[in-house]
């Protein structure tokens, strides 16, 4: 990605380091998703109840270092994102309020409970923030073998679209919808739409950034396409367990996570990623 030239987030707090320091490894996530299949519960659940013996250290955050390349091309992808949704939100009246992106490393706090590195990069709607462990990139291109630049600015984007959807209203929608839900397949199908949605939105996003800066260099919309296809539900659990189980879905397929990242790259228009409109239609 062609990003020498572009300034990078103020939003940024780095914690690695200090945080909480837990010891959850690959096959607690397997064990997870294992367990979730068996008993219904959501896998990053049963992670939280797994590093909830484990011993914490809780060390102030500070800013990365100016060297630390990951650390800044995170921190320029997030202000890329700053700058493409507040022009969206601008358009219509409204103000973007910019979300806090958090380097961990291990497991840290967050106001939706203890979050650990194995559940991936993920959002949290009660402080506005995005937690990720930079080691992620690192399984992304290792054993989920979608390597590229493009491909990690995808899976940050994706976590700033929940950031849009909450500032929206649509999650808060969305969890009453699931409360409501008269089966755990119910719940689990309204959540599969807001994944599709933030992936349509992070299309948006890289759409209408590359339409004015020309951050992206030719192959690098297939990383993130490679990158949406690695990590479809059903993909995850044909290698954990064999097979795939939609009714347990909680993310989206393979092929529904690509559609709507295209979705969002070809339109770069945010109303073209109302999935709850369009399923009712039956689009």
């Amino acid at each position: 990605m062609l990003l020498d030239n572009e300034r990078e987030s103020e939003n940024i707090e780095d914690r690695r380091g200090g945080g909480l320091i837990k010891g959850i490894g690959i096959g607690s996530v397997l064990l997870a998703l294992i367990g979730s299949y068996l008993t219904g519960v959501n896998p990053a659940t049963l992670l939280g109840l797994m590093e909830q013996t484990a011993p914490v250290q809780q060390v102030s955050a500070h800013k990365p270092a100016a060297n630390d390349k990951t650390a800044v091309f995170v921190s320029k992808i997030l202000a890329e994102t700053e700058d493409t949704w507040g022009e969206v939100f601008a358009a219509k009246g409204k103000e973007y309020r910019k979300p806090k992106l958090v380097l961990f490393t291990g497991s840290t706090t967050t106001a939706c409970g203890n979050g650990a590195a194995a559940m991936g990069p993920f959002y949290c709607p009660l402080d506005s923030k995005i937690y990720i462990d930079l080691s992620f990139f690192s399984e992304l291109q290792n054993r989920f073998h979608a390597p590229g630049e493009f491909a990690e600015a995808y899976v940050l984007a994706h976590e700033v679209g929940h950031h849009v959807q909450n500032l929206l209203g649509i999650s808060a929608r969305v969890n009453a919808i699931k409360q409501r839900a008269s089966s755990k397949a119910e719940a689990n199908a309204a959540s599969v739409k807001l994944e599709l949605q933030a992936d349509c939105y992070a299309g948006v996003w890289a759409q209408r950034t590359d339409s004015q800066k020309h951050i992206l260099e030719p192959g690098e919309i297939e990383q993130a396409i490679a990158a949406a296809t690695a990590i479809g539900d059903d993909t995850l659990q044909k290698k954990a367990l064999g097979y795939a189980v939609p009714e347990t879905f909680t993310h989206g397929s393979s092929e529904q996570r690509v559609a709507w990242f295209k979705r969002g790259m070809e339109t770069g228009d945010p109303a073209q990623c109302n999935i709850f409109a369009a399923t009712r239609r039956g689009n």
